[in-house]
């Protein structure tokens, strides 16, 4: 019969009564393919399909026979692709001798779409359909071809094959009907969908031994005798499931080198990351020296001046001179512990080791604005001889002074004057866990889940690079094995790291 036209919007009758009642997926290449066979009061729906064509399947059968003259709906498989509208179809039927005509392996499965219709198990049927005005479907298993209960059904007065998923095809351009290149458009699909040559062989020897004039698949295109013959051999020389497994593997092998490289990829530009805050910190680390230096200098500085001072007036005595000594002596000692301190947090560590969280806790205190003795700051400190964490220390009190720096920054750019932090170190069942609270405001809900990204800041370029937390974030969850989150409380914002104790 000559090929009707491409209208896509009408159902096509593509044989004696046969029609195609699809519907055009534009763009798409995994084209469904319902059919309906035209038999009075007995017609049968083959592979109804999914919701997604649900109105346009409808509005076709409508065209050609009504509703409740269909008893019979064929499933070849159980996939929602063919079988998810199958419940709403039944609604309109509203036959109570309707059966869905499936494999007993398939309708353990298809009942759970809410099927309610009897079940017509074709392996229980002889494989065979008769109805009573004698129409004839015959139906061979292709197992595994793609499910355990696979069938094909075929239609010996027109010499169709309804195939499922045999001969199916994913095409980017797809044609109605199929030309000389429609194995290179279906061999994926077979390839990617049909276990192994020899099962799906086994399907096609069966498959080879009709009169064949016609072949309906569930997808691709549909293919006319002349094309028939030689699809099947080519089919049957395919290389498919199994059989192309080694080179899955080595296709599985190569994406593994490749997510090893972008892994490294990964590393080695948190390596650069994590060197651009040391510098960026460092900086402003000078600037903290700088602070911690001005107050003992200053002292120094006046010790210096009354001791020459009373030298010129010849009023001092031995006692005294040993005292201001000792005095100079001590805030000199105080500046080299502070540079000590300084050199010790640049100085990374190679290797995890145990720390007491407290003692780290004090030394990036003095490392940041803030000091032990800050009239700010109010540390309760549980069992501080038991805060044992096993990890990296200079590391962890980089990630400390992050957080106190940020809340000076605050400070500053707000002009706040009665800032206060409450530090709570404490044991937590198998963590150490560090709270730093204060009372600055708070961080703005619509930037909270952001302020752990990287490049992410709120200060102008000159002030911060926004890689502070970000460092910190990864320091301790993916260095220490621990995690660092920030909230919000009644005055202020509450960071909490928690840490594995060394136990």
């Amino acid at each position: 019969m000559p090929k009707p036209p491409h209208n896509f919007h009408d159902a096509i009758e593509i044989a004696s009564n046969i029609y195609w009642i699809g519907m055009y997926l534009e763009n798409d290449p995994f084209q469904c393919h319902p059919y309906l066979i035209k038999n009075g009061d007995e017609s049968i729906l083959i592979d109804p399909g999914s919701m997604l064509e649900f109105k346009e399947t409808v509005r076709k059968i409508k065209s050609i026979v009504d509703m409740d003259s269909i008893k019979y709906i064929v499933l070849h498989h159980q996939d929602p692709d063919l079988c998810a509208a199958v419940p709403e179809i039944e609604k309109l039927i509203n036959r109570d001798d309707l059966l869905i005509v499936t494999h007993s392996r398939m309708s353990l499965l298809i009942k759970h779409y809410l099927v309610s219709s009897s079940y017509y198990e074709i392996d229980k049927n002889n494989n065979t359909l008769l109805t009573k005005n004698g129409f004839l479907l015959n139906f061979l298993t292709t197992p595994y071809c793609h499910s355990p209960g696979a069938f094909v059904s075929y239609e010996p007065h027109t010499k169709t094959l309804f195939s499922g998923d045999i001969f199916g095809g994913l095409e980017e351009s797809w044609e109605f009907y199929a030309d000389e290149t429609y194995f290179d458009k279906a061999k994926q699909f077979h390839q990617e969908y049909m276990p192994s040559k020899d099962i799906f062989n086994y399907a096609l020897n069966k498959i080879q031994k009709l009169d064949l004039n016609l072949i309906a698949p569930q997808h691709g295109s549909i293919i006319e005798k002349n094309y028939i013959k030689n699809l099947i051999v080519d089919m049957k020389n395919l290389n498919c499931g199994l059989y192309i497994e080694d080179k899955y593997n080595r296709e599985l092998i190569d994406t593994v080198n490749e997510l090893h490289i972008k892994e490294k990829t990964i590393q080695e530009r948190d390596r650069q990351l994590f060197e651009q805050s040391k510098r960026a910190e460092m900086g402003e680390m000078i600037g903290n020296i700088a602070h911690q230096w001005r107050q003992p200098l200053a002292i120094i500085n006046t010790l210096v001046g009354i001791l020459k001072e009373k030298n010129n007036m010849t009023t001092l005595s031995q006692d005294e001179i040993e005292d201001k000594l000792q005095k100079m002596q001590m805030r000199i000692l105080y500046m080299s512990d502070t540079i000590e301190d300084f050199m010790n947090y640049y100085r990374p560590d190679k290797e995890k080791n145990n720390f007491n969280a407290y003692v780290a806790l004090k030394n990036a205190i003095e490392i940041s604005n803030f000091s032990l003795g800050d009239k700010n700051i109010n540390l309760d400190i549980y069992d501080k001889d038991s805060l044992n964490i096993y990890g990296f220390r200079n590391e962890y009190i980089q990630v400390i002074v992050s957080i106190l720096s940020n809340i000076h920054d605050i400070k500053t750019e707000q002009n706040l004057e009665n800032l206060k932090i409450s530090i709570i170190l404490k044991n937590d069942i198998n963590s150490v866990v560090l709270s730093i609270q204060d009372n600055a405001g708070g961080i703005k809900e619509e930037i909270l889940s952001k302020i752990f990204n990287p490049y992410f800041t709120t200060k102008h370029q000159s002030m911060g690079t926004g890689l502070g937390l970000y460092i910190a974030k990864m320091i301790i969850e993916d260095n220490m094995h621990g995690s660092l989150d920030a909230k919000n409380s009644k005055d202020g914002a509450i960071f909490k790291i928690r840490i594995p104790n060394a136990n």
